[in-house]
C-alpha cells in the first residue's frame, strides 16, 4: 500500500514553490490562507489509482511568474519525474496562458501555470 510519507516528502518540496505553505499536521493552504487547502491521509485500503477512472485527475497551481512555471520544471526534472508537458504558452487555454504539466509520485496529474505575460526584464 503507498505509504503517505513519500507524498508528503515530495509535496513538502513541491508546494512552497507555488505559494503554500504546511498547515494542520497533514496540509497544506496558501501563504495568504487565501483559497483551496490540500490534506494528506493514509489510504485506509488497497486501490491503485487511475486517471482513467471517474474521479479528480488533475490540479492546476496558479503562480504570479513564468519564472515559478520554470523552476519547478526544472525540479521535476532533477527529481527525475514524469513530465508531460515542458513549459510553454498553450494558446487554446489563452493567449497568455504559460504551463508546465507533470506526474507525481502516484501518478496524479499535476499543472503549475501563470496567466500572464511575459514579465519585463530587469
Amino acid at each position: 500500500m503507498p505509504d503517505v510519507r513519500a507524498a508528503q516528502i515530495y509535496y513538502d518540496e513541491l508546494m512552497p514553490k507555488v505559494g503554500f505553505q504546511p498547515c494542520f499536521g497533514n496540509g497544506y493552504c496558501p501563504v495568504d490562507w487565501n483559497g483551496a487547502q490540500l490534506f494528506l491521509y493514509e489510504a485506509k485500503e488497497e486501490s491503485p489509482y487511475s486517471r482513467s477512472q471517474p474521479g479528480f485527475h488533475h490540479l492546476a497551481f496558479v503562480v504570479s511568474t513564468r519564472n515559478e512555471v520554470d523552476v519547478v520544471h526544472a525540479w521535476a526534472q532533477g527529481r527525475g519525474d514524469q513530465v508531460l508537458r515542458a513549459p510553454r504558452v498553450f494558446p487554446q487555454f489563452g493567449e497568455h496562458y504559460y504551463a508546465t504539466y507533470l506526474l507525481d509520485p502516484h501518478g496524479f496529474r499535476l499543472e503549475v501555470v501563470c496567466l500572464t505575460a511575459v514579465e519585463a526584464e530587469h
